[in-house]
């Protein structure tokens, strides 16, 4: 059934009432590194913290995340929060090669270099919103420089420092094309806006981005492959077979935010049907919520956490669903948003703590209980409430 008139309310005030009683107080809270700049990232389930080394993606997501609260409610706790971080990165996230590292310090010393670009790919979403939330245009400046370089890595990733070797199966893996594409979206800002800003090629790289996320989507099974040839060939092994539907739905709804923007209809089909297959494949009928990995052709995956249920999936999926409804006004996608909210609100949150636990058993029991490790952070559970909050508005209102 369509959602009834009161039916809108009440879960836009259960997910307000998560979002600003429990989940962004935690972070303000138990995060803010007011001694050496930046956040702490490694938090247990009282929000003591349990190791200060400090990870670049959740960082850079921390930043982006406070910047967009502050642009939207205009309280200065948050952009105090968001130049803690960008101000920490600005000067220890990358090094004299123009790397960011993955892992640093709780004062910025590096400890670890990843061979991806995901590194430089949050901190270009953190320097361009806080140049947003603070009219600090140098950070501007710096997500530009920085996404430049990614360009460069995705088109020679020799500097990467990966070897290539004899066996190896040429193969393009969906998060390049599905991340890059987030990114020109979060460099444009919202059209219409005052902060809205455009370059001479970021319509040709959108259309790269959609074009190689494609490449993975076979519309006959309604599956999206993780890694596929580089014509899009299916690859028979086990990480040709990998089915993640959680990256899927996040994917799909980048893909429907975009072909809403440029008027393509056929485009946002393709979104919601990634989507769709993504939930029917990933959604466990026995104990409900979205299994983490599966593999295409009904194998055991080969890997151990497969049927771990994750804060992360779950919270595009609240997205993905909305957008959706919102677009469509078809029932079914309110239908899997209600099946998908109600089963991760019923589990994730700690009503004693605050925030969300991150990694559930198959059954919906905690398995791991601290709230903040090398990728959980203060990004997809409030990105996603706050999304749903906004999506669950009355348009009227």
């Amino acid at each position: 059934m369509s959602p009834s008139p009161s039916t809108l309310p009440r879960w836009r005030q259960r997910i307000s009432d998560d979002l600003w009683g429990s989940v962004v107080p935690f972070w303000l809270e138990h995060s803010l590194d007011r001694e050496h700049g930046g956040y702490l990232n490694q938090l247990d389930r009282d929000g003591s913290c349990f190791g200060d080394d400090k990870h670049v993606w959740l960082q850079g997501r921390q930043v982006w995340m406070f910047s967009k609260l502050f642009l939207d409610r205009g309280d200065e706790r948050f952009l105090e929060a968001a130049r803690l971080g960008a101000e920490f990165l600005a000067q220890h996230a990358v090094g004299e090669d123009g790397r960011a590292f993955f892992q640093l310090r709780r004062n910025g010393a590096p400890v670890k270099l990843q061979r991806k670009i995901f590194s430089e790919c949050f901190l270009v979403m953190a320097y361009a919103e806080y140049a947003r939330a603070s009219g600090d245009a140098s950070f501007r400046t710096r997500a530009l420089e920085l996404f430049d370089r990614v360009l460069g890595l995705v088109d020679d990733p020799s500097p990467l420092g990966r070897p290539v070797l004899p066996g190896q199966r040429p193969a393009r893996d969906l998060a390049v094309p599905m991340i890059l594409l987030n990114l020109v979206a979060e460099l444009r800002g919202a059209p219409g806006s005052a902060t809205f800003d455009d370059r001479a090629d970021y319509d040709a790289i959108e259309r790269r981005c959609v074009a190689d996320v494609l490449l993975h989507f076979d519309r006959e099974r309604g599956l999206v492959r993780e890694t596929v040839g580089l014509d899009g060939t299916p690859i028979d092994a086990p990480e040709g077979r990998l089915l993640n539907p959680g990256h899927v739905v996040e994917a799909g709804w980048f893909m429907a935010e975009h072909a809403a923007r440029v008027g393509d209809a056929a485009l946002e089909a393709d979104a919601f049907a990634m989507m769709e297959g993504a939930l029917d494949a990933g959604w466990d009928a026995e104990h409900g919520g979205l299994y983490y990995f599966l593999d295409a052709e009904g194998h055991s995956p080969t890997q151990l956490e497969w049927s771990l249920k994750l804060w992360w999936p779950h919270c595009e999926a609240m997205i993905g669903t909305l957008i959706a409804w919102r677009r469509t006004g078809e029932t079914r996608w309110w239908e899997r948003f209600e099946q998908v909210a109600a089963w991760a609100l019923d589990r994730f949150p700690d009503p004693e703590h605050g925030e969300w636990f991150g990694y559930l058993t198959r059954e919906g029991e905690v398995s791991q209980r601290f709230k903040a490790g090398p990728y959980k952070g203060c990004f997809h559970v409030p990105r996603a409430l706050w999304m749903c909050e906004r999506l669950l508005a009355d348009p009227a209102s």
